[in-house]
């Protein structure tokens, strides 16, 4: 009885954070996409029009599609990225591990504001890029090649997200126990084979886990888009921003909104119910 009342002493702090910072505020969008209006009369009328407004019309599907793919793409080019370097911290860095590591998130102890306006800086005519094109003679005059644009919206999502990827990648290749690697080396296993056999299944936790780190927000993402991606860069997280914002229509929003979460609550599921069969099969 008393390590039950324990467990509830020790679990009430956090439930109760995330009852009102998660679940009450989720009650209150739900409430809010049935509702007719946003103010005055028309708050207190429910009806379904928004959601079958929303599913009358396929360019917020398509832009929602659109961003999928965006942060699909984000996602695994953080990954591919950031797994050298986390590969670099667990098995080569030695002493300097933990400088390395410190230096690896200074850019993210600064605001992230300035550093998307640092990446539109770099990007614009007179950025650092264009003057290497300049100099190099890709271009014939000074033009933002990448500003404004789809590429420029993954760029600085990459950047921004790869420290974050890197730490859960080094904490999964840290936990491997060396000796497997000595093993598979003694069996006559060359080292790609040993890290495509043997590494990179083991470090799989870590990588999954940065792949979402990245995937997730990045789906709901409009700041970036809105500083560097211009009218190309445009995502479904600035639709619903400017429902909030400037159309003030928050049931729409509200429901945009509500069908982001269901659609990443949607892939967590499938990919968890398609981890547990690669497990079972014994992959």
């Amino acid at each position: 009885m008393r390590t039950h009342f324990r467990s509830l002493l020790l679990m009430a702090p956090p439930g109760a954070t995330i009852f009102l910072l998660f679940v009450l505020p989720m009650a209150v969008m739900v409430l809010f996409s049935f509702r007719a209006g946003s103010f005055g009369a028309q708050r207190e009328i429910f009806t379904l029009a928004n959601y079958q407004s929303y599913l009358q019309n396929p360019g917020y599907q398509q832009l929602l599609l659109k961003s999928v793919i965006l942060a699909l793409q984000t996602a695994v080019l953080a990954v591919v990225l950031s797994y050298p370097v986390a590969y670099y911290l667990a098995y080569y860095a030695g002493p300097r591990r933990m400088s390395l590591l410190t230096l690896l998130l200074v850019p993210a102890w600064t605001s992230y504001l300035l550093r998307i306006l640092a990446w539109r800086l770099m990007l614009s005519t007179g950025g650092p890029i264009n003057s290497l094109a300049l100099s190099l003679g890709v271009i014939e005059e000074a033009s933002p090649i990448l500003l404004y644009s789809r590429a420029a919206v993954v760029i600085t999502l990459v950047y921004a997200w790869i420290p974050f990827v890197a730490l859960p990648i080094f904490s999964a290749l840290d936990r491997i126990e060396p000796g497997l690697g000595e093993a598979a080396s003694d069996l006559g296993s060359p080292p790609w084979r040993t890290f495509l056999r043997v590494t990179l299944p083991l470090s799989m936790p870590g990588v999954i886990a940065g792949f979402f780190i990245v995937f997730i927000p990045t789906l709901g993402e409009w700041v970036t888009p809105l500083l560097v991606g211009g009218v190309k860069g445009f995502m479904y997280g600035n639709a619903i921003q400017d429902q909030f914002v400037r159309a003030l229509n928050w049931p729409f929003g509200a429901v945009m909104s509500i069908v982001l979460l269901l659609l990443v609550l949607f892939l967590l599921f499938a990919f968890s119910r398609v981890g547990k069969i690669t497990d079972m099969a014994g992959v």
